[in-house]
């Protein structure tokens, strides 16, 4: 009975070990979702519940300045972010001493580049926005390898976008054939989605070989396909992309910010990958 029992004990060592993952890992960070037929069976790869006082490092990096109206307030200053009660706190501030760094406004968002990155899968994000004249919070994501060489030519995808104290969030794509080519309505690249602005929401996609399907609270609101026959520039979502998560402030779409409306911030509960 005893060599009985460690016989079956070593089977089941032995078939946990052989467990089938929904994906193949690579550079070990990026999570290439395997083949798969009918409906799926969602699998949590990654993950981040913000749990402790300090951001994983391991899972994140701070989003560095630049020249684009999205970035070029983002800044490390610790006044931009903060993490306790199981929330992420990305903020826009003004900026407290501008001898320093001559920018009325600082910025914080966090990126996984690097450091996690997936092709194809289901991505949800649990967050609040906070609301203020000139405030952008995003949720969004950009190709890791760059495929097919500089932006926009590897495509953009906009999970969430939010203006000021709009009652409606923006779902987008973008890449060189609706930015260079112009093709913005063959299919579609984006579209709005009622919010309520009061509470949380979970905002997601549903990301495979044929379609992007953008989610509200898990109800699908957009969808932008794949197109047979259409300029190869089409469909650049055959790669792996990386998350973005930010509280942007001011640029031409959004208009000006309020600095008696600051500070602002988005609350994000959760971020969760499935394949």
């Amino acid at each position: 009975m005893n060599r009985y029992l460690l016989v079956m004990s070593c089977i089941a060592v032995f078939m946990a070990s052989c467990k089938v993952l929904p994906y193949q890992k690579t550079e070990n960070y990026i999570y290439l979702q395997k083949p798969k037929n009918g409906k799926p069976n969602w699998k949590l790869v990654w993950e981040d519940n913000f749990n402790g006082s300090v951001m994983d490092t391991a899972k994140w990096s701070k989003i560095p300045k630049g020249t684009a109206d999205w970035n070029k307030h983002m800044s490390s200053d610790p006044a931009c972010y903060a993490q306790y009660g199981g929330k992420l706190y990305l903020r826009g501030i003004k900026n407290p001493d501008t001898s320093a760094d001559a920018r009325p406004f600082l910025t914080g968002g966090l990126f996984t580049k690097g450091k996690f990155a997936y092709q194809y899968g289901k991505i949800e994000i649990h967050a609040k926005l906070e609301c203020a004249a000139g405030a952008w919070p995003a949720m969004w994501m950009l190709a890791e390898k760059n495929k097919y060489g500089k932006y926009p030519n590897n495509g953009e995808i906009d999970i969430m976008e939010h203006l000021n104290s709009d009652s409606i969030i923006y779902q987008t794509t973008h890449s060189y054939y609706t930015l260079n080519l112009k093709l913005k309505e063959n299919p579609p690249h984006g579209g709005t989605a009622k919010i309520n602005i009061h509470t949380y929401n979970t905002f997601g996609l549903i990301w495979d070989q044929d379609k992007l399907v953008f989610t509200l609270n898990g109800v699908e609101t957009f969808r932008y396909p794949r197109v047979a026959g259409a300029d190869p520039s089409q469909w650049p979502y055959d790669q792996p992309f990386y998350v973005m998560i930010d509280q942007q402030l001011g640029g031409s779409w959004v208009g000006k910010v309020k600095s008696e409306d600051l500070p602002v911030q988005m609350i994000v509960d959760w971020v969760k990958v499935y394949q």
